[in-house]
């Protein structure tokens, strides 16, 4: 069996055949700090606009939330209809409503950049969990008087007025992220945007050329 005619170290520099990237400058920091800074931007962005929309879950759940009876006396305030479940329902709205603006908002946030990202997500879940607290203090805010005696005092013995509207289950503030979460996640893997396969590029064998001898011969 013979050997190659000129030895590997001796080889001229370019030609090994395995080298994949045969020119071009290779991507390094310069190149990615801009990708960075727009990553970052449109996750601020994503974070604005999803906590803005608060304000409109605050202003929902205020008109949608049932209201609950109540009456006083010389003594003290009660519920009107003991047996009634509007007790409760200020925070089922609260969260059927949160549980719509999560999936809307990962929505507008896949149409707004397929691509994702780890800052885009991170955007969307922080401005989801303040959009859920701005909604719950413009809510109680705007509602009917906290102070359950002035109120009391202000409609009369026996006359009925609603109670302040409150947030009992303040886990109820994690149903916009958590749903924004899983929309979003789910929206990226069904249409998100694929990555190629790999091209694995095999080299052309060294032609020996006329009066050489294959080193593959005896």
């Amino acid at each position: 069996m013979t050997a190659p005619l000129t030895p590997p170290h001796q080889q001229p520099p370019g030609n090994d055949p395995w080298q994949t990237n045969t020119g071009g400058s290779h991507p390094g920091p310069v190149e990615e700090a801009p990708a960075m800074k727009k990553d970052l931007r449109d996750a601020v962005l994503v974070a604005l606009a999803v906590t803005l929309a608060g304000v409109a879950l605050g202003l929902l759940w205020l008109w949608l939330a049932p209201k609950v009876p109540l009456i006083a006396d010389d003594k003290a305030v009660f519920l009107k209809d003991t047996e009634g479940e509007e007790a409760i329902g200020g925070d089922g709205t609260f969260i059927l409503l949160a549980l719509g603006f999560g999936a809307l908002s990962a929505a507008a946030v896949f149409l707004f950049r397929r691509k994702g990202g780890i800052a885009l997500v991170a955007g969307l879940a922080v401005g989801a969990l303040l959009g859920s607290v701005l909604a719950w203090r413009l809510g109680i805010w705007l509602g009917p008087n906290q102070d359950v005696v002035a109120a009391a005092k202000a409609a009369g013995k026996g006359v009925t007025f609603d109670a302040p509207l409150k947030l009992d289950a303040k886990g109820a503030l994690l149903a916009w992220p958590i749903a924004a979460m899983a929309v979003h996640l789910g929206l990226t893997a069904l249409f998100g945007p694929r990555d190629p396969d790999p091209l694995w590029q095999v080299p052309p064998l060294e032609d020996p050329g006329p009066g050489r001898p294959d080193s593959a011969g005896l």
